[in-house]
């Protein structure tokens, strides 16, 4: 074998990372964090660091790579996530400094083009497994509730935080799912079959 076969073969055998290990950890982080402020237990400032950094940068990067990868649907929930967090830090932020301000209606109907978004990438988790079919019928869940928060039912907000907390820890699950399976070789924390079949 030639030494440009050697160099070939290696190049095409090196291992690469499953980018929705980071997808997962920022969505599910900058989602728990949100739902503690929202409860009380904590100040806005954390939620806007993570929330640029962890939930929206590197939930863009995630889904960039997943994109290379030909992974259609890791690209759109990835980066549509990532920029949903983006533009939440943002408009908190220009709430804040009065810059192009948004009232509870306005972002009630942010939330409700969320909803919307997350229906679509719904269905489709119910093609993959069962895990991933449960994050995204939790946060569906966690979407309405928001709606219905930001219309004229505040109250709500915490019944939508406690139920987006657990949003946050299924996404965790699937992304422990994908860690322990790579570290351990094995299928650790099973995710089960699809809701849907072809």
């Amino acid at each position: 074998m030639s030494e440009q076969n050697l160099v070939n073969n290696s190049v095409t055998k090196q291992k690469i990372g499953n980018p929705a290990v980071a997808g997962l950890g920022g969505f599910g982080l900058a989602t728990l964090v949100l739902q503690f402020h929202n409860l009380g237990w904590m100040g806005l400032g954390p939620v806007i660091w993570i929330g640029l950094i962890f939930g929206g940068l590197a939930q863009m990067v995630a889904g960039l790579q997943e994109m290379k990868t030909g992974n259609n649907f890791g690209y759109c929930a990835f980066t549509g996530y990532g920029a949903f967090w983006i533009s939440l830090v943002l408009m908190l932020l220009g709430n804040q400094f009065d810059i192009y301000p948004a009232s509870t209606t306005d972002i009630g109907w942010f939330m409700v083009g969320w909803t919307l978004f997350t229906a679509i990438l719904w269905v489709g988790a119910m093609r993959i497994s069962s895990a991933l079919a449960i994050v995204f019928t939790l946060l569906l869940i966690g979407f309405v509730l928001l709606d219905l928060a930001h219309f004229g039912y505040p109250e709500i907000t915490v019944v939508a935080a406690y139920e987006l907390m657990l949003t946050a820890l299924s996404a965790w699950y699937v992304m422990a799912h994908i860690v322990f399976a790579d570290v351990f070789g094995r299928d650790v924390l099973p995710v089960g079959k699809p809701w849907l079949r072809a």
